[in-house]
């Protein structure tokens, strides 16, 4: 398949990886493939389906006027994002791509279509000029998860494209049935052969630099999630309890008085680690889509378990290691379902995540090929059905604690793994397979629409003391 590891692992903002990375990247993208705005004198973007449900909660509004002003979502500043889009209410107008000004507000330049959705998938977006001889172009686009867009027709271009390249690379897989085929043929493990294929790319130089920027991002992410206090943003007055609850932990840590001190601790500051990075996402800070944000805190907790408790000889050599066959499964998994939750529900974002971050410890810690497959299906097993439910459209309730949760299952699926031989009952092609039927038939009011599930279960007047 035609996918690197960094198109699993790309830096950006929160709140969300298909609902403000992907819409910013498809506005921009839409600009600039137009050409020169000389004759522009007008913009709108139209959002369908899941964006326009839960895009306010998301700040899909917010990330498609930072895309029309040329921002893209690994540079542009999280603490400037507010006043460059008061500027703009200010003075009514949008300088596209920061050069061609227009005259533009959010309440005339964004429209919502909250009944309908495009054919193509539940998050798609149409941009349109308006022109001085009075005509208008314009573009659909799909944001299909994990910061990942098309345009419209796109799909069938990109599998051709995607059967050439994967023909280039040295060990081409769609299944891990393939993968552990070349890994028996060749006598590499996963990361090695990941390794092979990036290497194709990029030099071997360049390959550990970015890896070694992803893992510096997401700890910059743990840490500054592990000291910042306050409520999110959103309205419901969600308090941040990662940095309280890392307080405590290191005052009981360094009391001389250890006697409530239990062997689960380490898993406790785990979870923190998880629900640290995703405070951050979802108040628009910068963190890294693991496959996607609403998932992002699980393989950056297990990673940072990996690197400090695990006792790692090489811990470099591990991170790497991990991210590569992390990545494998991410791929697989976007392959061949999805990792879009208003396409299959949170299976396919924390389910997905659960799953790398168990396969890419298991790598990590020296498993065969064998173990790294158990324990990618064990992580998506045992959140088969997950929905994606999100109360208000804000990734914050249940997705903070879900990527706690995910993050400690991960553990337990690579032990459990470790502990075996790597032979077991089902395997992970078959419940990538599965994830993609159950996800198919589950009703879309538990896709990301915040008509379902917890969403709506949960009485408004209650939301301040969550």
């Amino acid at each position: 398949m035609d996918m690197s590891v960094f198109d699993l692992f790309k830096i950006g903002i929160g709140p969300s990886s298909s609902h403000t990375v992907g819409p910013m990247a498809a506005a921009r993208r839409f600009l600039v493939e137009y050409g020169p705005l000389d004759q522009v004198v007008g913009v709108e973007a139209a959002l369908y389906g899941s964006l326009a449900l839960t895009g306010v909660g998301h700040a899909t509004d917010k990330a498609v006027i930072l895309g029309l002003m040329g921002e893209t979502p690994q540079d542009v500043a999280p603490d400037a994002v507010d006043s460059k889009l008061a500027a703009i209410e200010s003075a009514g107008e949008i300088a596209l791509l920061g050069t061609h000004v227009v005259p533009f507000t959010a309440a005339t330049g964004l429209i919502w279509h909250k009944s309908e959705s495009l054919p193509e998938h539940p998050n798609g977006m149409r941009f349109t000029l308006k022109l001085a001889d009075g005509s208008r172009v314009d573009k659909v686009y799909y944001s299909i998860g994990g910061g990942f867009i098309r345009e419209a027709g796109e799909a069938q271009a990109e599998a051709a494209v995607e059967s050439a390249a994967s023909a280039r690379v040295v060990f081409p897989f769609d299944t891990m049935e393939q993968l552990l085929a070349h890994g028996v043929e060749s006598g590499l493990s996963i990361p090695e052969m990941l390794r092979a294929n990036e290497c194709v790319k990029r030099s071997d130089e360049e390959l550990n630099a970015g890896l070694d920027r992803i893992w510096q991002v997401m700890r910059d992410c743990i840490a500054h999630g592990l000291e910042t206090t306050g409520n999110l943003p959103g309205g419901l007055n969600v308090k941040r309890r990662a940095a309280k609850l890392w307080r405590l932990a290191q005052e009981a840590k360094a009391s001389d008085n250890r006697a409530n001190d239990l062997p689960h601790d380490a898993v406790h500051l785990v979870s923190l680690y998880a629900m640290a990075v995703n405070e951050e996402n979802a108040a628009g800070g910068r963190v890294v889509t693991a496959p996607t944000n609403g998932a992002a805190g699980i393989i950056p907790a297990v990673l940072r378990y990996y690197a400090q408790d695990c006792r790692p000889s090489d811990p470099v050599g591990g991170v790497r290691r991990f991210m590569l066959t992390a990545a494998a499964i991410g791929m697989l998994c976007k392959r061949n379902a999805s990792i879009s939750g208003a396409e299959v529900g949170c299976q396919g974002e924390v389910g997905v995540a659960c799953a790398m971050a168990a396969a890419g410890l298991v790598a990590a810690l020296g498993g065969t090929n064998e173990q790294i497959e158990n324990a990618a299906e064990i992580g998506i097993e045992h959140h088969l059905g997950m929905t994606c439910d999100p109360i208000g459209g804000l990734v914050q309730i249940p997705c903070i604690e879900r990527n706690g949760m995910g993050a400690v299952k991960a553990i337990t699926a690579a032990s459990l793994a470790l502990k075996g031989d790597g032979t077991h009952f089902v395997s992970l092609d078959e419940v990538i397979e599965t994830m993609r039927q159950t996800g198919a038939d589950m009703q879309e009011k538990y896709k990301e629409t915040s008509l379902g599930g917890l969403a709506i279960h949960v009485i408004t007047v209650n939301h301040a003391a969550c």
